[in-house]
């Protein structure tokens, strides 16, 4: 089975000629750039190259690959990254650091460079997101086995409390997440309903398939409710490696919504995009942020019902880290002012 280093070595190389391929536009450097840098722990590739580029997720770009160093793609605390040229262009390359990387295998422990390498992104920001279901659209909904009554005359359930579902005809998946119907997220442009908001509720256990059947919570964050509905966990590996990149597409899209609970917006928060996978748009695809211009009176003018609308300003930049039909989620990646709900993206 290939290693995941192998994996992401080959992922970065073939991402390597298509942005190569795609710029046009030459990459410009950090104005305060260093001409090394060495990595310390804590550091994201998107930040080590924001040391160097004017673009941080333009570096694929510059990226040299020294064949006699194991692993170039993956970086260690330790490393030292050199600012070097190649016929008048910039180029970055690595030099290892005394025991970076060093990680010896056995055959049953599958430890990889992967542990100890910096990821591209901060991951703590978005692990809580990776994995759960965080947007149901309207034919999930309508299909989803939905919680009808509950055991022992309760009229909400909790933890260790056992719950009846309509209707679960197989024991494919013992595990369910109860989820409730939220907020819908809307087009900020056309206001259609693109999906609807998945309050996690908790998690229960399979104990008896039919309709209904019958199943055990296990652990709750809300009460759970008639109404409430059930989707199978399914075990896939959330993504870990993310590679920026130009969208592939034209897209223009808006920030609808953000998951944190926040007003106003900056690094690092997480984002909702009116823009999903059926627009174009992909995990690992960069987006500049437009603050919206405002509509004002005009104070100067004579008719009190003159207004005027004040151009967008760039506010930032966000990266997609995850898809779903008519949404996506982004991890605000720079923010030079206050972002909000409802200021515009597209390409950068």
């Amino acid at each position: 089975m290939p290693q995941p280093s192998l994996k992401l070595a080959g992922f970065l190389l073939g991402l390597i000629f298509s942005v190569g391929i795609l710029a046009a536009e030459p990459v410009v450097l950090n104005p305060a750039h260093p001409d090394r840098y060495v990595v310390v722990k804590g550091d994201t590739l998107w930040d080590i190259a924001g040391r160097f580029l004017r673009d941080p997720w333009r570096w694929p770009e510059v990226w040299h690959v020294n064949p006699q160093i194991e692993n170039p793609h993956l970086i260690y605390p330790g490393d030292t990254i050199i600012l070097t040229y190649v016929d008048g262009r910039p180029r970055l390359r690595l030099q290892r650091g005394p025991g970076s990387g060093v990680v010896k295998l056995s055959p049953r422990v599958r430890s990889t460079p992967l542990d100890t390498a910096i990821p591209v992104i901060p991951m703590d920001a978005i692990r809580p997101f990776l994995t759960r279901p965080y947007v149901l659209g309207q034919k999930d909904l309508d299909k989803a086995p939905y919680v009808v009554s509950f055991a022992d005359e309760h009229i909400v359930a909790a933890t260790d409390n056992r719950i009846y579902v309509r209707t679960i005809g197989t024991a494919e998946h013992n595990k369910y997440d109860v989820v409730r119907p939220g907020k819908p997220y809307r087009d900020a442009d056309t206001d259609e309903i693109l999906g609807y908001e998945a309050l996690l509720i908790g998690s229960a256990r399979l104990e008896r398939t039919g309709d209904p059947a019958t199943l055990y919570l296990l652990q709750t964050d809300l009460e759970t409710q008639v109404g409430d509905r059930l989707l199978p966990v399914v075990q896939d590996s959330p993504q870990r490696n993310f590679a920026p990149k130009a969208p592939a597409s034209d897209i223009r899209g808006n920030i609808i919504g953000v998951l944190n609970g926040v007003t106003q917006i900056g690094q690092h928060n997480v984002v909702v995009l009116d823009r999903g996978a059926e627009d174009g748009l992909q995990v690992g695809d960069v987006l500049a942020i437009d603050r919206r211009g405002e509509t004002i009176p005009d104070p100067v003018t004579p008719d009190r019902f003159d207004e005027v609308t004040l151009p967008d300003e760039k506010a930032g930049t966000l990266m997609v880290f995850r898809t779903f039909p008519r949404v996506s989620f982004g991890l605000v990646m720079s923010a030079t002012m206050a972002i909000h709900v409802l200021d515009r993206v597209h390409n950068p």
